[in-house]
């Protein structure tokens, strides 16, 4: 799936499911239509990106004591690439996770699972894969964070991943045989495309991303656990086709499908989609695999 056809579908997936309304629908169709150029100078009708998250038992606050968080650069092929960065204060040799974000950017949400990840044991870098277009905080609107993903080439968005990744693994904390990625909607997708181009990631797992061109399965070295919902057709119509892929290639590929849950389920900060019960379990799910594996 391409990723403009990835993006334009799920501004018409929340409409139907209720979460946006058909006018709002329709904003944010012509403000990804027009490109980033139009979308700057049109009036926002949805919430800010940022807003304060809902606490819950999951999260990490950014202070807390054995982990350390903070912002940084990865040198870029073209530019840097801004990152939100997590680990624990002691350690070394620790596994190293990257964490791609849904089709928002860098949002809070995000950046709390990286500290998740950093409490858990591993060092943990979440790159805003809108550092080409000024970063995720250069934007007020979701939508015009959107568009701006989509005005920025595939070959492109995976280099920046790839600088993250080296990034990643020049931390002195950090094994770099031990890397994995977790990604999230498009991160997931993004995850896919990752794991084809950068040998260096040992585990993965995409959380209801869309799948990598089939022909570029061959080239997976990672173990992928692909994390679905029940609901979520627009994804799940293409696991068949990556399971056999993986299979006829000799992949390690496992996945699991969560009853009642939708497409974003794992997002805490999204009431209109979270399923508790499915994010407790995947992340159970996630962090034994990536054990597993790492």
């Amino acid at each position: 799936m391409e990723l403009k056809e990835y993006l334009r579908g799920e501004i018409f997936e929340e409409a139907e499911l209720g979460y946006i309304t058909l006018d709002e629908r329709d904003r944010r169709l012509a403000v990804f239509d027009d490109g980033l150029d139009n979308a700057q100078a049109v009036q926002s009708g949805s919430a800010a990106l940022g807003a304060p998250a809902s606490p819950n038992e999951s999260q990490v606050e950014e202070l807390e004591g054995n982990i350390i968080a903070w912002r940084d650069r990865a040198a870029g092929s073209e530019s840097d690439v801004l990152v939100y960065a997590a680990k624990p204060r002691v350690g070394e040799s620790l596994p190293g996770v990257i964490v791609i974000h849904e089709n928002k950017g860098l949002v809070p949400y995000v950046e709390d699972v990286a500290r998740r990840f950093a409490r858990e044991g591993y060092v943990a870098v979440a790159p805003d894969l809108l550092s080409r277009r000024g970063g995720t905080k250069s934007f007020s609107d979701s939508a015009d964070a959107t568009t701006a993903l989509g005005t920025i080439g595939r070959d492109e968005l995976v280099e920046d991943l790839i600088s993250a990744v080296s990034f990643l693994a020049r931390d002195e904390s950090v094994s770099a045989e031990r890397i994995g990625v977790v990604g999230f909607c498009f991160g997931g997708g993004m995850a896919w495309r990752l794991i084809t181009k950068d040998a260096r990631i040992r585990a993965a797992v995409p959380f209801y991303g869309p799948n990598p061109p089939l022909e570029d399965v061959p080239k997976i070295q990672a173990s992928v656990l692909g994390i679905y919902g029940s609901l979520d057709d627009r994804i799940n119509a293409g696991i068949d086709d990556i399971k056999a892929a993986m299979a006829e290639h000799n992949k390690v590929f496992e996945e699991v499908v969560y009853p009642g849950a939708q497409h974003a389920f794992h997002n805490d900060t999204n009431p209109d989609r979270y399923h508790r019960d499915a994010s407790i379990d995947a992340w159970r799910r996630t962090l034994d695999w990536l054990r597993r594996w790492l």
